[in-house]
C-alpha cells in the first residue's frame, strides 16, 4: 500500500495555544440535528438506489487509485460522499455527471486530509505540497522529458492521483471554460488552505473579518461550481463574472462553509491540534463566552443566508435568464443539501449542549 506522506505527521502532539488567550472548554456533546435557530431550506431526499450506485461506482474508483488504506474504510462510509453528492445536484444530467461530482468531492478530501489535517498533514511545507497538487488539475507544459517526470511524480500518493484522475473525469463531461472555472476555485481553496495554516504556524487568533476573508477561499467553492457541470448545461462566462453572481455565488458559499463551521465545532475539540473556527474565533477575538460566541455565529450564518436569497431574487428580476435561474437554484439547492447532510450525519457530527 502507497499511501503518501512527505514532510513532518501531524500538526503538532499537543492542542496549540493561540496566542492571546486561554483554550476554550469542550461543550457537553449532544446528538446531531438541526441547530436551534439556523436559517435553512429543506433538501430533496435521494433515491436511495441512485445513491447507491453512486456510492459503489466512486468507491470502486478509490479503491482502484489506492487512495485510502483500509483501516479508513468506516470514515469513507461515515462521510457518505455519494449520498451527499446525490443531496447536492437534484438537477443531474446523467450519473455520470454526479460521478464526477462524487469523485471531485472525494478527492478534495483525500488532500485536505493528508496534505492540512491529522492524516501525515503539517502546516509547514503545506505551500509546496499544494502547488504539486495545483499542478495535478493544471496541465505542466515544459519539455518532453520534464512532462514525463511529472506524469509519473503525479502517481507518487493519494492526493495526487485523486486530484489527476477526478479533473480529468471532469474535463471529459464539461467545456473547457468550465473545467477553468474549476481549476481557478481549488487555486483559491489551497489559498485558503494555506492561510489558515500560517495563522497555525504563528499561533495566531485572527479577528472575525480576517477569518471570514479567508473562509471565503477555504470553502465549499470548487463543489459548487460544478452546479452547471453536473445538471448538463453551461452558464456562460458573460453572465457567470458578473459582480452580481459572483456575489450570490460567494454567499453561497460562505454559507455553506459556516454551516460546516457549526456543526463540526464539537468534533474539532476531539481532534489532536487545535482548530480555528467560526465561533473559536469569535470567542477569542472578541471576549465572549463559548456559547454567545457560538450562537452569534448562528446570526453571521442567517445574515449570510438572508444576503444569498436576497440576491438570487434580485438577479432573477433583474435578468430573465432561465440559464440564471437554474443555476442560482442549483446554488441553494447545493445549500440546503449541505445542510441536510450535516443535520443528519450522526457518524461524523454532535451539538454543543447549549440549549439544554
Amino acid at each position: 500500500m502507497t499511501f503518501p506522506l512527505n514532510g513532518p505527521t501531524g500538526i503538532g502532539t499537543t492542542a496549540l495555544q493561540l496566542t492571546g488567550s486561554t483554550r476554550l472548554e469542550r461543550p457537553r456533546e449532544m446528538p446531531v440535528r438541526p441547530i436551534p435557530g439556523l436559517r435553512y431550506r429543506p433538501a430533496v431526499e435521494p433515491d436511495p438506489e441512485l445513491v447507491a450506485d453512486i456510492e459503489a461506482r466512486t468507491r470502486a474508483w478509490a479503491r482502484g487509485l489506492d487512495l485510502y488504506p483500509p483501516e479508513w474504510e468506516a470514515d469513507a462510509d461515515g462521510f457518505a460522499t455519494a449520498y451527499a453528492t446525490c443531496l447536492y445536484h437534484p438537477d443531474h444530467a446523467s450519473r455520470d455527471h454526479l460521478l464526477a461530482a462524487s469523485r471531485m468531492l472525494f478527492a478534495e478530501n483525500v488532500v485536505d486530509d493528508c496534505y492540512c489535517e491529522d492524516r501525515g498533514g503539517s502546516p509547514r511545507g503545506l505551500g509546496a505540497r499544494l502547488l504539486i497538487a495545483q499542478s495535478a488539475v493544471d496541465h505542466l507544459h515544459a519539455t518532453r522529458e520534464y512532462e514525463e517526470q511529472w506524469r509519473t511524480g503525479l502517481t507518487a500518493d493519494a492526493p495526487l492521483r485523486s486530484y489527476h484522475s477526478a479533473m480529468e473525469y471532469v474535463v471529459g463531461l464539461g467545456t473547457a471554460a468550465q473545467a477553468d472555472r474549476l481549476r481557478n476555485d481549488l487555486g483559491r481553496l489551497h489559498a485558503g488552505y494555506l492561510c489558515e495554516a500560517a495563522w497555525c504556524i504563528d499561533e495566531t487568533t485572527p479577528p472575525v473579518w480576517q477569518y471570514l476573508a479567508m473562509r471565503q477561499f477555504n470553502n465549499f467553492r470548487p463543489c459548487l461550481t460544478l452546479t452547471d457541470l453536473v445538471a448538463g448545461y453551461e452558464l456562460p462566462a458573460e453572465l457567470q463574472t458578473t459582480a452580481a453572481v459572483q456575489r450570490a455565488t460567494a454567499l453561497a458559499c460562505n454559507v455553506a462553509t459556516i454551516c460546516n463551521d457549526l456543526y463540526s465545532y464539537t468534533k474539532e475539540f476531539r481532534g489532536s491540534h487545535w482548530h480555528i473556527n467560526l465561533p473559536v474565533v469569535i470567542a477569542r477575538s472578541e471576549s465572549l463566552p463559548a456559547r454567545a460566541a457560538y450562537l452569534k455565529a448562528i446570526e453571521i450564518h442567517n445574515e449570510m443566508m438572508d444576503g444569498f436569497e436576497a440576491q438570487a431574487a434580485t438577479i432573477i428580476a433583474t435578468w430573465p435568464d432561465p440559464r440564471l435561474a437554474r443555476y442560482l437554484t442549483g446554488l441553494a439547492s447545493w445549500v440546503a443539501g449541505n445542510h441536510h447532510w450535516h443535520s443528519t450525519n450522526r457518524y461524523r457530527y454532535t451539538l454543543p449542549d447549549y440549549w439544554s
